[in-house]
C-alpha cells in the first residue's frame, strides 16, 4: 500500500480528480507563489476536497493520498472540503470514473448494502433510492436476500430478474448525491460523519 498505512479508522483516503500543477486558476498569488493544487475524492465517505500538494511530489490522476489527519499526511500540505461545483471541470469529468472504480474495488461492501437496505419511513426503502427501483424491484431483492444473501453484482443480475447492473444504479446514486447536496435522504456521501453527530 502506499502513504494509506496505519490507523484504518482515523486516516481519511481520497483518490486525486485533478492534479493543477500550476495552482488554482483563481489563487490571485504570483505564479512562484503558489503550489500544485487540485482536487480529490475521499474513499469511504464519498467526500470531495480541495487539495493543495507538496510541491517536490509529481502526482497524477488516480493517485491516492490521505487527506486527514493532518499529522498524517505526506504528499497533502493542506486539504478542505468543497462541493460538487466548486469543482474544476477536469475533476468533475474525472469523478464518474473515480466512483465507478470505487464501487468495482469494494464490491463487497456495495453489495452489503443491497444485502441490509432497511425501510427509511413507512413508505420508503433505501432501496427505492437508487435509481430505477421501484416497488416491484425492490420486493424482488427483498425476497431474494431473504433466501440467501447476495456475494456478488453478477449473482445479483442473475437472481434478480430486472436488474441489470446493479453497480451501475449506485455509481448513479452516489454521483446524484455528490452533485445535489439538498437531496432529503443522504445513503452514501459523508454517512459515518452524520452518525457520529447523532
Amino acid at each position: 500500500m502506499s502513504e494509506a498505512d496505519g490507523d484504518e479508522t482515523d486516516v481519511r483516503r481520497a483518490v486525486v480528480l485533478d492534479y493543477l500543477a500550476h495552482g488554482l486558476s483563481d489563487d490571485g498569488r504570483p505564479q512562484y507563489e503558489k503550489s500544485p493544487a487540485g482536487y480529490a475524492l475521499e474513499v469511504d465517505e464519498f467526500r470531495l476536497y480541495q487539495v493543495a500538494f507538496d510541491e517536490d511530489e509529481r502526482l497524477t490522476i488516480g493517485s491516492e493520498v490521505v487527506v486527514e489527519p493532518p499529522e498524517e499526511r505526506t504528499v497533502v500540505t493542506k486539504a478542505h472540503r468543497v462541493d460538487y461545483e466548486d469543482l474544476s471541470s477536469g475533476a468533475q469529468s474525472e469523478l464518474e470514473y473515480v466512483v465507478q472504480d470505487l464501487v468495482e474495488e469494494n464490491e463487497e461492501r456495495f453489495v452489503d448494502f443491497y444485502n441490509e437496505a432497511q425501510p427509511i419511513t413507512l413508505r420508503l426503502h433505501q432501496l427505492n433510492l437508487l435509481p430505477g427501483i421501484g416497488k416491484k424491484l425492490r420486493n424482488s431483492i427483498l425476497d431474494e436476500r431473504k433466501r440467501k444473501p447476495f456475494e456478488s453484482f453478477e449473482e445479483l443480475s442473475e437472481r434478480v430478474s430486472g436488474l441489470h447492473d446493479p453497480d451501475e444504479i449506485l455509481v448513479e446514486r452516489i454521483l446524484e448525491e455528490l452533485r445535489d447536496d439538498d437531496l432529503k435522504y443522504q445513503t452514501f456521501v459523508g454517512r459515518q460523519e452524520e452518525e457520529n453527530a447523532r
